[in-house]
């Protein structure tokens, strides 16, 4: 069902780029709960949904609040990490939002270039801290899962718990410029930075006029002039506001007016000897420069008369004194540099030396004000500075992070390339992107409930069973905010029809009481959906999600409301949870919670989720990698039929060992909803698609050869 099918009204002019003539988008909603995330509130035309006639599925009746879902995001950065942004300057990652212009990079050729790169989403949440130091003093604090690029291609930053993966080790170097050793601290402008400033600023670029003139009836006057005039409004925009706050009363007027070969020029000045005399007073040559005011200068004098063209940052002026003022500064800021001969008209030009690394030092460091100037895009990544890996330090402590999806697929943190986080599953039915929409991009039916009660009232309903959560989960963390179950539930009880839910989210504990009344009037199935139960995948798997001993106490909580609950065991995924230990430990805790009975299935790779999946799996199981090709050839969706006979062998041992083999038909009236089929719901909110069709035939597990992961060099 595409949109054209779902929506009525009026479209939001904030709607999905490219969707905004589709009718029924009332409007696109942010919030800061949900960062990375836009819900798109729709009126639905239908809330039942009829499943074809040629489909497997053991029901006919659907409810879907939602289309996509919050449950899924990936973490991995510090929040303070600086990020490189497109217009020159860096931004701590907490301060990138969504629509941001970052710098990413770009193979061009025989080469990779810094290039412009869009913010699509931001996630956060917290994860296990390691610091990464290189040998320039660059240091920066990341999850074990994030990956840095390096000279041998990109890595993580920690080995997996089990299995192979491409990871960083001391003979690692890191692509890019690096930070060095610049403080944060650099970023602050202080008294002694401002005074620095204005001196650089004011004798680089301003007049300072003090002269006697004659009066007509005999005697002189002195005047007092100022004026500073600027093309770039930035640099003037800062001068004035740290004169003004220095005392120093100003007006302002335009300059000169553009022309076809330049800028509009505008200026500040004053006519006071009191603000003259007191301009002069802040400009004056310290005896001894502090870092601060050295820092302070420079960023004036490079606003003043500074240029960084074609890769090159100078400095020229003529005065022998400013000459040795910018010398003294960048000596005592550990900059080098070079001082290039004396042009005709006596302009000396002062030459940063390094490379790139040198410049955004020097712009990290001093912070002028013209962001022109700063410009990296189209510049070649290269490489100059000792930026080899050190040490990689387990803090020992879990923080928050954030990571962010950028359409280049990877960003500047902290002067190095970083990975851009994976968003999974699709929204193609909906036709919207096919990696991050599905996550970031949540469909909103807002009238779902009433739309439902008037179809389910209608003569020709014949109550037949309705299934909630076979597309997107209905209490995923967006029912928290929009609160479109208890409707739902009180349209289907007050006419009579029998449903089933089937979730992984704990918010299913809400309603509790809502379900318990319901199941007074009409037959109320609960199931509750546990893929993993190691932490530590789960949180690669489905880090969004919550985890399985949250949703073990939402499956005891049901079951002392009464509920015989199931708990779908799927997907059983191939080497990572289909070990005997694996599926014993995980029956045992359902066991445990008071469910009644397992259904469990094969990992199912439909179209879409099967090239998430095997990406996922190239980042974090590379070793696993041609083993599921073997398992999952060509087009194939399905496990080999003898994997599936595998691992019914060994999984239904188990199952009655723990008591948790119940037929369906226990629970259920004949022809009701089946919760032994897994849901689509489960398929997206943990990137694939998940199924139990068919009864697993005799044979041995197939056995597909391994080959060492070859890593990509990417330089």
């Amino acid at each position: 069902m595409r949109w054209q099918g779902q929506e009525l009204g009026v479209a939001d002019a904030s709607a999905l780029p490219g969707l905004e003539h589709l009718n029924g988008l009332v409007q696109s909603v942010t919030t800061p709960e949900f960062a990375g995330v836009t819900f798109h509130e729709v009126l639905c035309k239908t809330a039942l949904n009829h499943v074809p006639g040629a489909s497997a599925m053991p029901f006919d009746w659907t409810v879907n609040p939602y289309r996509g879902c919050s449950h899924a995001c990936v973490y991995c950065l510090h929040p303070e990490t600086r990020i490189l942004m497109a217009d020159g300057r860096t931004r701590p990652l907490r301060d990138v939002s969504v629509g941001d212009v970052v710098v990413g990079t770009r193979r061009e050729g025989a080469y990779r270039r810094y290039v412009p790169s869009v913010v699509a989403a931001t996630w956060g949440t917290c994860k296990p801290a390691y610091r990464v130091r290189l040998g320039d003093g660059t240091e920066i604090v990341a999850s074990g899962d994030h990956r840095f690029l390096t000279a041998r291609g990109w890595k993580f930053v920690r080995p997996a718990d089990s299995g192979q993966r491409p990871h960083l080790t001391l003979n690692d170097r890191l692509i890019g410029y690096g930070t060095g050793a610049t403080p944060t601290a650099a970023t602050e402008e202080t008294e002694e930075y401002r005074t620095g400033y204005l001196c650089g600023m004011v004798r680089g670029d301003g007049m300072m006029l003090r002269r006697d003139y004659p009066r007509k009836g005999g005697g002189t006057y002195t005047a007092y002039r100022f004026r500073l005039a600027l093309a770039d409004r930035e640099a003037l925009d800062r001068s004035h506001a740290y004169l003004t706050s220095a005392g120093v009363t100003l007006r302002s007027h335009a300059f000169s007016a553009p022309t076809t070969t330049r800028r509009a020029i505008d200026a500040i000045f004053s006519s006071r000897r009191a603000d003259h005399e007191r301009i002069s007073s802040l400009i004056e040559w310290p005896t001894t420069p502090s870092l601060e005011w050295s820092r302070g200068f420079l960023a004036g004098v490079f606003d003043a008369e500074g240029s960084c063209s074609r890769g090159i940052l100078r400095i020229s002026n003529k005065d022998a004194r400013i000459l040795m003022a910018i010398t003294t500064a960048l000596r005592a800021h550990g900059f080098v540099f070079a001082v290039e001969p004396a042009r005709a008209n006596g302009v000396v030009s002062i030459r940063l030396t390094g490379g790139l690394a040198a410049r955004r030092r020097f712009f990290e460091l001093t912070q002028p004000a013209i962001t022109r100037k700063l410009d990296p895009i189209g510049a070649m990544v290269k490489t100059t500075t000792p930026l080899r890996v050190t040490a990689i330090e387990d803090l020992g402590e879990t923080i928050d992070m954030i990571d962010i999806t950028t359409s280049t697929g990877d960003f500047i943190a902290n002067g190095v390339v970083s990975h851009n986080c994976f968003a999974r599953g699709t929204h193609e039915y909906l036709e919207l992107d096919a990696g991050r929409d599905f996550d970031s991009q949540v469909i909103v039916k807002i009238n779902v409930a009433d739309v439902l009660a008037k179809e389910v009232n209608r003569g020709s309903w014949a109550h037949q069973p309705v299934m909630l959560g076979t597309n997107t989960d209905p209490y995923q963390r967006a029912e928290g905010r929009y609160k479109l179950m208890p409707g739902i539930v009180n349209a289907l009880t007050e006419s009579g029809t029998p449903f089933s839910i089937l979730t992984k989210g704990t918010l299913l504990r809400r309603d509790l009481p809502l379900l318990t009344d319901a199941a007074q009037h009409v037959s109320v199935s609960l199931a509750m959906s546990i893929a993993v139960f190691d932490d530590a995948l789960q949180h690669l798997i489905e880090p969004g999600t919550p985890t399985a001993a949250a949703r073990l106490e939402t499956v005891r909580a049901a079951t002392e409301a009464g509920f015989r609950v199931t708990v779908f065991l799927m997907p059983i995924i191939p080497h990572l949870t289909d070990s005997i230990s694996a599926i014993d430990d995980a029956l045992a805790r359902i066991k445990a919670a008071g469910a009644v009975r397992v259904v469990y299935g094969a990992l199912h790779l439909r179209p879409g989720a099967k090239q998430w999946f095997l990406q996922w799996l190239q980042q974090e199981h590379q070793e696993l990698v041609s083993s599921y090709l073997g398992l999952y050839p060509g087009a194939s969706a399905n496990a080999p039929k003898a994997y599936r006979a595998w691992l019914a062998k060994r999984v239904r041992p188990l199952l009655r060992v723990h008591g948790l083999d119940g037929r369906a038909e226990d629970d259920h009236p004949r022809g009701g909803p089946v919760p032994g089929l897994a849901s689509r719901a489960d398929a997206r909110a943990a990137g694939v698609v998940v199924t139990s069709r068919g009864r697993a035939a005799a044979g041995a597990r197939p056995t597909v050869p391994r080959v060492a992961p070859v890593e990509p060099r990417l330089f």
